[in-house]
C-alpha cells in the first residue's frame, strides 16, 4: 500500500513498508552516564561530548558526581570526564567553536561568576570566559560557524541593542554584530548553520518581515533574509538539521511531523507521529527523529491527539527515515511522557547521541541519555 500527496509541484510519498537503513547505527545504546535530570542540549566537540539540561548529579562507575546542569563525557567508551562548571538554572542550549563550549538558558552564575543566560567556557577545564553579554530573555538554540556565534530565543535585546529572538556574535571578539539582525515576530527554538547559510526555526510567522517566512526560513551569514526559501513548516518547528541535500524540520501540531525540504525551500518528503517531533539530526544521509510520540503513521493523517486514522507502527520517541523519506527498521524504543528532547551527532565517528527525560532505552536502564555506535 502506498499513499501519495500532492503538495503544489511537490510530490511526497509516505510508504507503509518499512526500509533498511542507509547508515548501520545499532538501534542498542552503548554504556553511558546517567544523569538524575533532564538532558536539553547535547554536543559534540573532538572526543567529547557536553550535556546541559536541569540535572545536579551524574552516576558513572557506581559513583554519583556533582554535575550542576553541565557536564562532559568522552564520546567512544561514554566516561565521565571532571569538565564541570556549575550553571544556577537549566542550561537549554550548547555549540561549540574551535576554542569554546557556548551555552545558553535560564541561567543568571556559572561557576560564581555572573553571566546573563550566555556563556563561553574553556572545552578542556570547564573555566568560564569573558564573553558576558547582557541578554533580555532566554535562548534557546545555538549554532557556530562563518566566524559568528548564532543566538535565538525569546529575547528583546541584547547588550541594550534591539534584537528580536535572534542575534550574532563575533567568535573573535565576543562583540555583537551590529549587522546580523534579522528580527522575528516570536521565538525561535532552532538553528542550523550550512555553509554561509542559517536555517531558522521557531513559532514565528515572519523574519525580518519577509512574507511567507511562516517558522522556518533561511539567512545568510550576515543577516539577510532568503526571500525565495519559503516552506511554509506546518506547526512550530523544535528542532532543525542540514546536509548537503538540504534542512530537515521536527514539528509540533496536531501529531508532530519530519519533513525534508530542498535548498530551495520545497518539500522533498514528510513523516507523520502521534507526539511531537522535538529533536531532529542527520548522519551518513540517514535522518534520526526524538520526541513524544509512541506511533509512526504510514500515511499523511492523523486526527484528534495525533492519533494515526490509516495505520501506524511502533516508534516510541526514536525513529529514523531514510534519504528518500521511508521509515526505516530502527527502533530503540525509550520510554517517559516527555522522551527525546535533543539528537546530536558526530560525523567523524559516526554515533548519535540523545538526551531527553526518558530513563530506559531498548529495555535498559539509561536515565537521561544514550549514545548509540
Amino acid at each position: 500500500m502506498r499513499f501519495i500527496r500532492f503538495i503544489g509541484l511537490v510530490v511526497v510519498a509516505l510508504t507503509v513498508a518499512v526500509a533498511c537503513p542507509a547508515l548501520a547505527i545499532s538501534a542498542k545504546p552503548e554504556k553511558a552516564p546517567l544523569f538524575n535530570g533532564s538532558v536539553y542540549a547535547l554536543a559534540y566537540r573532538g572526543g567529547t561530548v557536553y550535556a546541559g539540561g536541569s540535572f545536579t548529579s551524574v552516576s558513572w562507575g557506581g559513583r554519583s558526581y556533582t554535575r550542576n546542569r553541565l557536564a562532559a563525557f568522552d564520546s567512544a567508551s561514554g566516561k565521565l570526564l571532571d569538565w564541570a562548571p556549575s550553571a544556577n538554572s537549566v542550561v537549554r542550549a550548547l555549540t561549540v567553536s574551535d576554542t569554546a563550549v557556548f551555552a545558553g538558558g535560564d541561567f543568571t552564575k556559572i561557576s560564581g561568576s555572573s553571566r546573563d543566560n550566555l556563556v563561553s567556557l574553556d572545552p578542556i577545564t570547564g573555566a568560564v570566559g569573558p564573553f558576558a553579554p547582557k541578554v533580555t530573555g532566554t535562548p534557546y538554540a545555538l549554532a557556530s560557524g562563518n566566524g559568528r556565534l548564532y543566538a535565538g530565543g525569546s529575547f528583546s535585546a541584547v547588550n541594550g541593542s534591539s534584537r528580536r529572538n535572534l542575534a550574532a556574535f563575533s567568535l573573535a571578539t565576543g562583540l555583537l554584530d551590529a549587522k546580523f539582525k534579522p528580527a522575528a515576530d516570536d521565538a525561535v527554538r532552532a538553528l542550523a548553520v550550512s555553509g554561509t547559510t542559517v536555517y531558522v526555526g521557531g513559532a514565528f510567522h515572519k523574519l525580518g518581515s519577509v512574507n511567507g517566512t511562516l517558522r522556518l526560513a533561511a539567512v545568510s551569514a550576515s543577516g539577510a533574509v532568503d526571500k525565495k526559501f519559503l516552506p511554509r513548516a506546518p506547526a512550530q518547528v523544535n528542532a532543525i538539521a542540514a546536509d548537503s541535500a538540504g534542512v530537515y524540520a521536527a514539528t509540533g501540531g496536531q501529531g508532530g511531523r519530519a519533513v525534508a525540504y530542498t535548498t530551495a525551500g520545497s518539500m522533498r518528503w514528510e513523516r507523520v507521529f502521534d507526539g511531537d517531533a522535538a529533536a531532529i539530526a542527520v548522519l551518513g544521509g540517514t535522518v534520526f527523529v526524538g520526541g513524544h510520540f509512541d506511533r509512526a503513521c504510514t500515511t499523511a493523517s492523523n486526527g484528534t491527539h495525533g492519533t494515526c486514522t490509516d495505520g501506524s507502527v511502533s516508534r516510541v520517541k526514536l525513529a529514523a527515515i531514510s534519504r528518500t523519506g521511508e521509515l526505516t527498521g530502527w527502533a530503540p524504543q525509550a520510554n517517559g511522557v516527555i522522551g527525546v528532547r535533543t539528537l546530536a551527532v558526530d560525523g567523524t565517528r559516526k554515533v548519535l547521541g540523545a538526551g531527553g527525560d526518558f530513563t530506559t532505552v531498548a529495555g535498559q536502564n539509561r536515565k537521561r541519555y544514550a549514545w548509540f555506535d
